[in-house]
């Protein structure tokens, strides 16, 4: 697999474009995916026709503006189907995916991960050794949310379905640099912080 990165200096958010490798094989189309369309300009626009790709189908990690204003203008141009977890993002159809669902979209093999919190609909695309995190994880820090509830339930998804994934895996955010799986279970402030506090609150007994 082929990744390529593009940071988008308006919304400074991360866009992903995930393709298949070269091939002797010049018959066999070059297939890739889109994560988080955070804009549509030249650069992200070049590389798909430079190598081209046929775009098969666009990840959601979350449905919030500074990652899917690219959607329109992509959608003008390729015909690529959307996933996630809301039934229409940016006013486009999509086909719904759930916790724990396994699918393929070409010949890439995605696993989606329910992290909700930061947004109700937040989800972890696991790809191979990849992670494509959105908001909910990213380099030394965690997803900002509207309450401690929403806190809470999202470091407890983090805990029981992300830090535990066996062997090391890549992470991908929507915003900041990468970092890697390890590095977040150990170093990973934003984790530490919460526990931290939730350690520090008074309780009360009757």
């Amino acid at each position: 697999m082929k990744l390529f990165f593009h940071y988008c200096p308006c919304s400074f958010s991360n866009c992903y474009i995930l393709g298949t490798e070269f091939t002797a094989d010049t018959r066999q189309p070059r297939e890739a995916i889109i994560i988080d369309p955070s804009y549509m300009d030249e650069a992200v626009l070049n590389f798909i026709e430079d190598n081209e790709y046929h775009v098969l189908g666009v990840l959601i990690t979350h449905d919030h503006r500074n990652h899917i204003r690219g959607l329109r203008t992509l959608k003008r141009i390729y015909d690529a189907e959307i996933y996630g977890m809301n039934h229409h993002v940016a006013d486009h159809q999509t086909t719904l995916v759930r916790d724990g669902d396994v699918f393929n979209i070409g010949p890439f093999c995605i696993e989606v991960i329910s992290v909700p919190g930061h947004a109700a609909d937040e989800v972890v695309f696991k790809i191979d050794h990849l992670l494509f995190t959105g908001d909910a994880l990213s380099a030394g820090l965690v997803g900002r949310t509207a309450s401690s509830y929403g806190a809470t339930i999202q470091i407890s998804a983090l805990r029981n379905k992300i830090l535990p994934l066996p062997g090391d895996y890549t992470v991908l955010p929507g915003h900041g640099p990468p970092s890697s799986l390890e590095a977040e279970r150990r170093f990973n402030a934003g984790i530490q912080l919460y526990e931290q506090r939730k350690n520090e609150r008074p309780r009360f007994t009757r």
